[in-house]
Protein backbone atom coordinates (compact mmCIF):
# COMPACT_ATOMS: atom_id res chain seq x y z
CA UNK A 1 0.00 0.00 0.00
CA UNK A 2 2.80 2.38 0.91
CA UNK A 3 4.60 1.63 -2.36
CA UNK A 4 1.43 2.43 -4.32
CA UNK A 5 1.15 5.80 -2.60
CA UNK A 6 4.81 6.59 -3.37
CA UNK A 7 4.29 5.68 -7.05
CA UNK A 8 1.16 7.84 -7.18
CA UNK A 9 3.10 10.79 -5.78
CA UNK A 10 5.79 10.21 -8.41
CA UNK A 11 3.24 10.12 -11.23
CA UNK A 12 1.61 13.32 -9.99
CA UNK A 13 5.00 15.06 -9.82
CA UNK A 14 5.82 13.99 -13.38
CA UNK A 15 2.40 15.16 -14.56
CA UNK A 16 2.76 18.57 -12.93
CA UNK A 17 6.30 18.91 -14.32
CA UNK A 18 5.19 18.15 -17.88
CA UNK A 19 2.27 20.58 -17.59
CA UNK A 20 4.61 23.31 -16.35
CA UNK A 21 7.03 22.68 -19.22
CA UNK A 22 4.33 22.62 -21.89
CA UNK A 23 2.15 25.52 -20.68
CA UNK A 24 4.81 27.78 -19.15
CA UNK A 25 4.07 30.81 -21.31
CA UNK A 26 0.30 30.53 -20.86
CA UNK A 27 0.66 30.19 -17.08
CA UNK A 28 3.03 33.16 -16.99
CA UNK A 29 0.61 35.35 -18.93
CA UNK A 30 -2.33 34.35 -16.76
CA UNK A 31 -0.91 34.49 -13.23
CA UNK A 32 2.04 36.87 -13.27
CA UNK A 33 1.82 40.52 -14.18
CA UNK A 34 5.44 41.48 -14.73
CA UNK A 35 6.66 42.67 -18.09
CA UNK A 36 9.37 40.19 -18.99
CA UNK A 37 7.52 36.96 -19.65
CA UNK A 38 10.59 35.16 -21.01
CA UNK A 39 12.23 35.01 -17.58
CA UNK A 40 9.03 33.81 -15.96
CA UNK A 41 8.43 31.10 -18.52
CA UNK A 42 12.06 29.97 -18.32
CA UNK A 43 11.74 29.71 -14.55
CA UNK A 44 8.56 27.66 -14.80
CA UNK A 45 10.16 25.38 -17.39
CA UNK A 46 13.15 24.77 -15.13
CA UNK A 47 10.90 24.00 -12.16
CA UNK A 48 8.82 21.67 -14.33
CA UNK A 49 11.91 19.88 -15.58
CA UNK A 50 13.21 19.36 -12.05
CA UNK A 51 9.81 18.10 -10.86
CA UNK A 52 9.56 15.68 -13.78
CA UNK A 53 13.06 14.31 -13.12
CA UNK A 54 12.43 13.88 -9.39
CA UNK A 55 9.07 12.21 -10.04
CA UNK A 56 10.64 9.88 -12.57
CA UNK A 57 13.37 8.93 -10.14
CA UNK A 58 10.77 8.23 -7.44
CA UNK A 59 8.89 5.94 -9.81
CA UNK A 60 12.08 4.23 -10.97
CA UNK A 61 13.46 3.51 -7.51
CA UNK A 62 10.14 2.48 -5.94
CA UNK A 63 9.92 -0.65 -8.12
Amino acid sequence: MFQLIIKLIGFIMVLIGVILIYDARIITKRFFGFGDQNEGSNGLKMIGFILAIIGGLIIYFSM
